[in-house]
C-alpha cells in the first residue's frame, strides 16, 4: 500500500521562475510534483505560502506548523518546500512548537529553480518523500543526498549543491547505492501526545562577538525592547572583560531580568565556559551556554522559552536540557565554576 504524503509549498528558489526583478517564487506545488515523474506515494498538494524564505518569519513558521499540526494524523509523513536562506531557522523553530510530532515531517528546497535542466530540486525533493515515507517521527531537513535533523542543520554554502551540514551529530541518513541508509545514532523518541505551541517572543537579539565591539550596544538593545540576546562569543564561549566589559554587561543584563545565551563562533564542537576564565568570568555573572547547538537552533530555542513567559532561571533550565535533540548534554554537566 502506498504511503500518503501531504506535499506543503511554501515557495523558495525550488518554485521561482525568472523575472525582470530576479528570481520570483511562483510554481505550484504541483507543478513541483509534476516535473519529478513517477513517485510510489499518494501525494497530496497544499500551496500555503509563495515567498522567497527571506520573507518567512515567525508569522509565517506559526502558520506552517498550524498546518502539519492539522494535517499529522491524515498522512504518512509530510514534505514542505522551502526556501534555503532561513530553512534551518524554520526546521529548528517546528522542531519546538510541534514537539513530540507523531510522524516525520521533512524540508527541503533547492539551489537551483526545478525548471532549470541541471537543477539539485528534482534529487531533493525524491529524498525528501523517501524520509517523509520511511524515517521516524521527527523534523528533518533532506538535502543533497542527506536527512538532517532541522534543528541541527545549518547552511554554509550559497551557490555548490552540498548547502547544508548536520553539525556536531551525523546526518541522519544519506543516499548511496544501496538506498537510504541510516546511521546507527539514538535519535529522540517521541513518546508522549503531540502538541502544538506557536507562542514566541521574537524580540531576540543574534550578536556576533568581534574585537572591539562595545557592550553598551547590547543595553540600547534592551531599551529598544529586545528580552533575550544569544552572543556568538569567541573559540569555547570566551568573552573580554578588559576596557570593554562584556562580562560585566552580561551579569548587569542577566541581574535586569535579559537571558544572555553564549554560544562559540566556530560552526563545530560545543562552548565550554568553564575553560578559561574569559568563559568561567561569564558564567559566574550568569551566562547560559548553549553548548554545541548551532545559532539558529539557539536563537528559536530562546524565542519559544520566552514565549512561555518564563524567566531568567526557567530559560537556563530550559537550555539545561535537551528538548528535541538540539544539544548535546553530556552526563554529569552541570557547568558549575568551583
Amino acid at each position: 500500500m502506498q504511503k500518503k504524503i501531504l506535499l506543503l509549498s511554501t515557495g523558495g528558489t525550488i518554485a521561482s521562475v525568472v523575472s525582470d526583478a530576479g528570481l520570483v517564487p511562483k510554481e505550484s506545488g504541483e507543478q513541483l510534483i509534476n516535473m519529478l515523474g513517477e513517485l510510489p506515494y499518494d501525494i497530496t498538494v497544499e500551496d500555503i505560502l509563495q515567498l522567497d524564505s527571506s520573507n518567512i518569519q515567525p508569522e509565517e513558521w506559526k502558520l506552517i506548523a498550524e498546518k502539519i499540526f492539522e494535517n499529522r494524523n491524515k498522512y504518512d509523513g509530510i514534505v514542505v518546500s522551502h526556501g534555503t536562506d532561513t530553512m534551518a531557522y524554520t526546521a529548528s523553530m517546528l522542531a519546538f512548537m510541534l514537539q513530540n510530532i507523531n510522524i516525520p515531517v521533512v524540508l527541503t528546497g533547492s539551489q537551483v529553480p526545478i525548471n532549470v535542466v541541471l537543477s539539485d530540486a528534482p534529487d531533493n525533493l525524491r529524498l525528501a518523500f523517501a524520509a517523509a515515507a520511511s524515517c521516524c517521527p521527527n523534523i528533518y531537513l533532506a538535502f543533497d543526498r542527506k536527512v538532517m535533523l532541522g534543528c541541527r542543520s545549518v547552511k554554509v554554502r550559497t551557490i555548490n549543491f552540498d548547502a547544508f551540514e548536520s553539525v556536531n551529530v551525523p546526518p541522519v541518513a544519506k543516499v548511496t547505492s544501496d538506498g537510504l541508509v541510516f546511521s546507527e545514532q539514538n535519535l529522540p523518541k517521541n513518546t508522549k501526545e503531540c502538541t502544538l505551541n506557536t507562542e514566541i517572543n521574537p524580540h531576540v537579539s543574534l550578536v556576533k562577538l568581534f574585537p572591539g565591539f562595545d557592550p553598551k550596544l547590547l543595553f540600547a538593545m534592551v531599551e529598544s525592547g529586545c528580552k533575550g540576546i544569544v552572543i556568538e562569543a569567541y573559540g569555547l564561549g570566551g568573552m573580554n572583560y578588559i576596557r570593554r566589559n562584556m562580562v560585566g554587561a552580561v551579569g548587569e543584563l542577566i541581574r535586569y531580568g535579559i537571558p544572555v545565551i553564549a554560544s562559540s563562533q566556530c560552526l563545530y564542537e560545543r562552548s565550554d565556559l568553564t575553560k578559561y576564565e574569559v568563559g568561567r568570568e561569564a558564567l559566574l555573572e550568569g551566562a547560559i551556554s548553549a553548548r554545541d547547538m548551532t545559532s539558529e537552533s539557539a536563537i528559536t530555542k530562546l524565542m519559544w522559552g520566552l514565549g512561555q513567559g518564563w524567566d531568567v532561571h526557567q530559560i537556563a533550565e530550559f537550555f539545561n536540557t535537551d528538548v528535541v535533540g538540539e544539544v548535546t548534554i553530556e552526563k554529569d554537566d552541570t557547568l558549575r565554576v568551583d
